[in-house]
């Protein structure tokens, strides 16, 4: 059980803030807040927005008062348990390391003194908490990366970095679901859409859910792509042993494109085209190595989703500059 602290934000809105450190146990404790207060929810709350520490309550003053509000969010959390464990929901996310797609791998691994495919094999090797959703609709910022793959972002930021791009910067690990400035090292890119404000659920995932990348070739990239602009590809969802589809592209009649990507992945790597540039080569020899490293990892993991803690107490500094990209 954990207390939290209860802060004004404005004259409609308050925090339960829940600790001042990005942690498992931190997340867990909103989650379980969230859920709490979603299943009994308070006459005139309207949203609850989960961040890296603390849970916003935002409520119509004209409906519940600040005193009667807090006094019912205190009841109803009493004895709160942080929500650790158990099954959890992984939305699959394709991507095409390095070349054209991650321009930055060959940095990231020189910076952490490994090869390229290593790099690969390690991001991809597990799964990510989603802390929070921010900064752009859709983008998730990742707990748990690896320590070897923490990165320094990039001393001059790019002032446009491509929709779907995958990115490394210091202690974090994220998708930008639209064309935005930033200065995270890309290594890859996802044909998928985070965002889509056409679909009938716009974000494809929630804070609380966990994201696993799944290396991809150029070739599966362009046919995913092409999924993805007809409204037929569907990203694969899975809990535990049990996997649900949940359409990725825009809106439109749903198809099987999943199964699609599925079968051409388990066909093997397909080999760099005559017409191929020497980045998209490249790419395809990254991923083939990597993907292999990363399957041995996969083969290793239990069939329920383990997540590494994210930054603890001795990176106080990470913690202070996690929300800048």
């Amino acid at each position: 059980m954990a207390g939290f602290n209860i802060t004004v934000a404005g004259d409609s809105a308050i925090n339960l803030e829940f600790g001042n450190v990005i942690s498992e146990k931190t997340n867990g404790l909103i989650r379980a807040a969230a859920q709490t207060l979603e299943a009994d929810p308070i006459n005139g709350v309207i949203e609850l927005v989960p961040t890296f520490c603390s849970l916003m309550v935002v409520y119509n003053p004209c409906v519940v008062g600040y005193d009667e509000l807090t006094s019912q969010v205190r009841g109803k959390l009493r004895g709160l348990v942080a929500t650790t464990g158990g099954i959890h929901r992984v939305v699959k996310i394709p991507v095409c390391y390095g070349g054209d797609f991650g321009p930055d791998l060959g940095d990231v691994a020189e910076h952490a003194g490994m090869s390229a495919e290593e790099v690969i094999a390690i991001h991809s090797g597990h799964d990510y908490l989603i802390d929070m959703l921010g900064f752009l609709p859709g983008f998730a910022y990742l707990g748990g990366l690896d320590e070897r793959l923490h990165t320094p972002r990039l001393a001059t930021p790019r002032t446009r970095i491509e929709p779907g791009a995958v990115g490394i910067g210091g202690a974090q690990t994220g998708i930008y679901p639209l064309a935005s400035p930033g200065g995270w090292r890309i290594i890859g890119r996802t044909p998928v859409r985070p965002y889509d404000p056409d679909r009938e659920s716009p974000i494809l995932y929630a804070a609380g859910d966990y994201l696993r990348f799944v290396p991809i070739t150029p070739q599966e990239f362009s046919l995913i792509e092409t999924q993805v602009e007809s409204g037929t590809y569907e990203c694969e969802i899975v809990k535990g042993r049990a996997t649900t589809p949940v359409q990725a592209g825009t809106a439109g009649e749903r198809s099987e494109g999943c199964e699609a990507s599925e079968r051409s992945s388990t066909a093997g790597p397909a080999a760099p085209q005559a017409g191929e540039s020497n980045d998209h080569a490249a790419g395809s020899t990254a991923w083939s190595e990597g993907r292999e490293a990363s399957e041995r990892n996969a083969s290793e993991r239990a069939a329920a989703p383990q997540v590494d803690a994210v930054p603890q107490a001795n990176q106080k500094e990470e913690d202070e500059d996690a929300l800048w990209v």
